[in-house]
This record gives structure tokens, C-alpha cells and sequence, in this order.
């Protein structure tokens, strides 16, 4: 089984005077070019061909009518093979902004974790954080498909405050990390895999250790440790000039074990030309900022006979 996580940055359907069109692969925080959209379309549809995964995790999908509007009108156009299953459920991003899979072999079961509580979930809440409100940013959305168990997350950024941005993305990896010990009798010896944009910076944040470390330290095995250092980023930040790794793929340890030379390999060919460390060859059309296919770059790997 092939599988690839992808942030398409701001993937949303809209409509004006009756056309229907998709917003380009740009923050609506920031003013952007909009004729460039369609481009950046074509590009984010060029950049899943190339990565031909049976299975590709979404982040930022604005909900199921949008993906099922790029599958047919941008992936299919594209060249790529379809992908007859295709999930995105509501999440809490008040942008609508959600988590989402396509799928080519079939779906066994899906739970969507958007509703869950800090009470629901045993976990003490620290001060000024309700016990009652979702934990989750946008959603741990668990997907069976044959043998394995993803968890497809997009947990908080640091922005705009990175103090409060930190306790909430430390309280989605304790609320992940709960979820795999109650979901498995034993979870070291069952097959799951963590995958999506969990935004964990490289740089900490002043005071705090890693975030995400709940679920890093003793508990799954981060398949990213498996790439030379220097190539362990999937996107880079044009205000501080920093390149980071938000984009993850932790495993089991059984997972891990069994495929010991699965490699996650970093596509990078749809970011933009600003992104000077990359020195392969990008698809043609990208831009110095834009048009791109996402600020994020794709990672993809392969369970041979998964």
C-alpha cells in the first residue's frame, strides 16, 4: 500500500454568478493574485499523479462536495487513476478547513473524533482550558482500510499565539495518543499509522519542549527519523526564512517493524521557487511564490504487500 499525506492549503469550493471554481492554494488572511488559482489547481492535480498513492490523507479540504469537485474536474483531467472512495467529514475549523482521504481499496470503517472532549477522554484539562469543549482544532479522523488504522490530524499552528497555540497542539497528541490505547488492546503490536500536517515547528517554542512529544516519546516510531536530516522538511515559512517538518508519518512500532526499509520520501516539485533549498526540477508553471501546488510539500511511502 502507497500512502501520502498532503496539505493543499486552502482546498474550497466557490461559486460566483453561478460558475463554480476552486480558491487558489493561498491563505485568505493574505491578499493573493486570484487568477493564479486555477494554476495552482492544475499543479496541486499534477502533484498527486506523480505520487500515484493508493492512499493520500488531506488536510485544509473545505468539505466532501469540494473534494469531489477536484477529483473530477482537476485529478481525473490530470491523468490520475480515481479514487472511488472519498471522505471528508465536518470538523471544527471555523474556516471549514477539514481533514479528508481519497482511497483506492476499500473503506472498512471511518470515525470522525471532531465532538471529543478532554472530559470524555479521562485527560485533566490545565488551567483556562474548558473540559468540555472539542480537543481537536479540525478533527483525528480514523480510517480502517484492510489491516491498517490511520489517524488522519492537522493539529493547531503557532499562530498566532505560540504559547496558547502549543497547549492546544500538546492536548491533540495527548487526545491522539488516548484514542490508539483505547481503540488497541495493545497498540504497540497493531498496525496504525499518525499522518498529516501535526505543525510542530523545528525551532521550539520558548519554555516548551515538543508538543507532539506524547506521541514521539516511547510510543510510535517517527518514520521521517529514517531520511538524512538535511531532507527532513516539507515546508517553508517565507516571514521567518525557516524550514520546517510539520508534515508526519509516525507508525507503530509493529508497523515500523515489519517494513524496516519503508522510507518516506519528500516531493517537493509543486512548491514555489522561494523554497532555495530544493534544487531538484519543479513541475512547469511554478512560480517564486506562487502558482504552486500547496506550501507544503507531499510525503509519500510505500508498505510493500500491506
Amino acid at each position: 500500500m502507497r500512502i501520502a499525506t498532503l496539505n493543499v492549503q486552502n482546498l474550497r469550493l466557490q461559486s460566483i454568478d453561478g460558475r463554480n471554481y476552486l480558491h487558489g492554494a493561498w491563505d485568505s488572511d493574505d491578499p493573493e493574485e486570484e487568477r493564479l488559482d486555477p494554476i495552482d489547481r492544475r499543479l496541486t492535480a499534477e502533484l498527486l499523479k506523480a505520487l500515484d498513492a493508493d492512499v493520500v490523507a488531506l488536510q485544509e479540504v473545505f468539505d466532501l462536495e469540494t473534494l469531489e469537485y477536484f477529483h473530477q474536474n482537476y485529478l481525473l483531467p490530470a491523468g490520475a487513476a480515481p479514487y472511488p472512495h472519498l471522505i471528508c467529514l465536518p470538523g471544527n475549523d471555523g474556516r471549514g478547513l477539514d481533514v479528508a482521504l481519497l482511497s483506492r481499496h476499500p473503506v472498512d470503517a471511518i470515525q470522525s473524533h471532531a465532538s471529543l472532549t478532554l472530559t470524555e477522554l479521562g485527560i485533566d484539562p490545565p488551567p483556562a482550558v474548558d473540559p468540555d469543549f472539542p480537543v481537536f482544532r479540525r478533527d483525528c479522523l480514523m480510517v480502517t482500510i484492510g489491516p491498517l488504522t490511520l489517524f488522519v490530524c492537522h493539529f493547531k499552528s503557532t499562530y498566532p499565539d505560540a504559547d496558547t497555540a502549543w497547549t492546544t497542539r500538546r492536548l491533540e497528541a495527548l487526545a491522539t495518543r488516548r484514542l490508539i490505547e483505547r481503540h488497541f488492546q495493545d497498540p504497540a503490536q497493531n498496525l496504525w499509522l499518525i499522518t498529516g500536517d501535526l505543525n510542530e515547528p523545528n525551532d521550539l517554542v520558548a519554555g516548551h519542549p515538543r508538543a507532539i512529544a506524547p506521541l514521539e516519546t516511547g510510543f510510535s516510531i517517527d518514520l521521517m527519523k529514517r531520511l538524512p536530516e538535511k531532507e527532513r522538511w516539507t515546508y517553508f515559512d517565507p516571514h521567518s526564512g525557516l524550514y520546517h517538518c510539520p508534515d508526519a508519518m509516525l507508525a507503530s512500532p509493529a508497523l515500523a517493524e515489519q517494513w524496516p526499509n519503508a522510507e518516506p520520501v519528500v516531493v517537493r516539485k509543486g512548491l514555489g521557487e522561494e523554497t532555495s533549498r530544493f534544487h531538484g526540477t519543479r513541475f512547469a508553471g511554478v512560480g517564486k511564490h506562487r502558482p504552486h501546488a500547496s506550501d507544503h510539500a507531499a510525503v509519500v511511502i510505500d508498505f510493500a504487500g500491506l
